[in-house]
C-alpha cells in the first residue's frame, strides 16, 4: 500500500489593525526578511506588501497593510482604502491588537470596534493575534480575550511576541492550517512582489522616519530617480556572502514646505548626510552589492492632500 500524501495548502492572509501595533515586524519575522520598514512613528507603512513563506507543508502568502486609522486627506484615504480592500482579497485575516493599558479595565478602542464591524461585513475567517504580549503579565491578557471573544467569532486567538519571535512559528502553523487546499501560488524562490527600486526607496523613508522631528515623516515621500546596475555583477571567485559589485542610485526625498526640506537637509547638509549612510548600509545589505547613493530633496506642495500629487508620488 502506497503511503498517503500529506495535504499541501497554500493561500493568503492579511495582517489588520490600527498603526503601530507591530503588523510589519510581524511580516518582517514570518518571512525572515527585511520588507517592510519599521518605526515608532504612525502610519509608517503606505502600501500593501506581499511577503510569500514557503515550506513543504504549504504556502502562505501574508499580506501587510497599512494601519486603519481616521482618513482624514487623500493620503489617509488611499491607506486606509488599501488597508480594507486586502479583507477582500485573502483567504484569512489576522487582525493584529496589543494588550497596551488593559490592566485596570480592558475595552475594546473605538479604532479597533470599527474594524471589527468592517470584518463582520466580510464574513472572512479571521484570527485574533494579540501582539506585544512581552509588555504584560499573560494572566492579564485573559480578561481582553474574553472581551474579544464576545465582540466577535474569531476562529482562533494567538497571543505573540513579535518582536522576541515568542508565538510566531505558534501562529504559521494555525494560519497554514486555515488555508484550502491546493498547489503553491509562487515559485518556491518567490519572497516578496516588492520591486528592488520600491524597496530602496523604502529604506530611505524610514531613515527620514528615523532621524527627523515628528512634524517632517508623514510629509515625506520617496522617489527613486535612477538605479544602475551595469557594475553590479561580481568578479569571478568572489566568496558568497561578501559585497562585490556597484550599483549607483539616486532617488528624491519629496516633503511639501521649503521648512520641512531644511530640516531633512539639515545644517551644512549634516541630517541628509546621515540618512544617506545609514540607508546606504542597509540597501548594501538587502542588493549584496557596493552602494553608490545619491539623495536630494525636493518640495512638492500638499502633495499629500491631492489625488494627482498622490499619484506622482506613487501612491495609486
Amino acid at each position: 500500500m502506497a503511503p498517503q500524501q500529506k495535504t499541501h495548502r497554500s493561500g493568503f492572509a492579511a495582517l489588520i489593525g490600527r498603526p503601530n501595533v507591530g503588523k510589519s515586524t510581524l511580516l518582517n519575522q514570518l518571512t525572515g526578511e527585511k520588507l517592510a520598514i519599521v518605526s515608532p512613528k504612525p502610519q509608517t507603512t503606505r502600501n500593501r506588501i506581499l511577503g510569500v513563506v514557503t515550506r513543504p507543508e504549504g504556502q502562505v502568502a501574508f499580506l501587510d497593510t497599512p494601519g486603519i486609522h481616521q482618513a482624514k486627506g487623500e493620503l489617509n484615504r488611499y491607506m486606509v482604502d488599501v488597508a480594507l480592500q486586502a479583507v477582500d482579497d485573502v483567504d484569512l485575516v489576522l487582525f493584529v491588537v496589543e494588550p497596551g493599558g488593559i490592566a485596570e479595565k480592558p475595552e475594546v478602542s473605538p479604532g479597533n470596534r470599527f474594524i471589527l464591524e468592517r470584518l463582520q461585513k466580510a464574513g472572512k475567517p479571521t484570527f485574533l493575534v494579540i501582539n506585544k504580549i512581552d509588555t504584560v503579565l499573560k494572566p492579564v491578557l485573559l480578561p481582553l480575550i474574553e472581551l474579544y471573544r464576545k465582540e466577535f467569532p474569531f476562529a482562533e486567538v494567538v497571543p505573540i511576541s513579535a518582536k522576541d519571535d515568542d508565538g510566531v512559528e505558534n501562529l504559521f502553523q494555525a494560519v497554514l492550517q486555515h488555508m484550502p487546499e491546493g498547489d503553491p501560488l509562487f515559485p518556491e524562490d518567490v519572497l516578496t512582489d516588492q520591486a528592488e527600486k520600491t524597496l530602496v526607496a523604502e529604506y530611505i523613508r524610514e531613515q527620514v522616519l528615523r532621524h527627523c522631528r515628528q512634524e517632517i515623516p508623514y510629509s515625506t515621500a520617496v522617489l527613486v530617480d535612477f538605479f544602475d546596475e551595469s557594475e553590479r555583477e561580481p568578479p569571478p571567485g568572489t566568496p558568497p556572502g561578501k559585497l562585490a559589485g556597484l550599483i549607483r542610485i539616486a532617488a528624491s526625498i519629496y516633503v511639501e514646505r521649503d521648512s520641512q526640506k531644511a530640516i531633512i537637509i539639515g545644517k551644512q547638509g549634516q541630517m541628509l548626510k546621515t540618512i544617506g549612510t545609514d540607508a546606504r548600509k542597509a540597501i548594501q545589505r538587502l542588493l549584496g552589492a557596493h552602494v553608490y547613493l545619491s539623495l536630494r530633496v525636493r518640495v512638492e506642495p500638499r502633495w499629500s492632500e491631492r489625488p494627482d500629487g498622490l499619484k506622482k508620488l506613487g501612491y495609486e
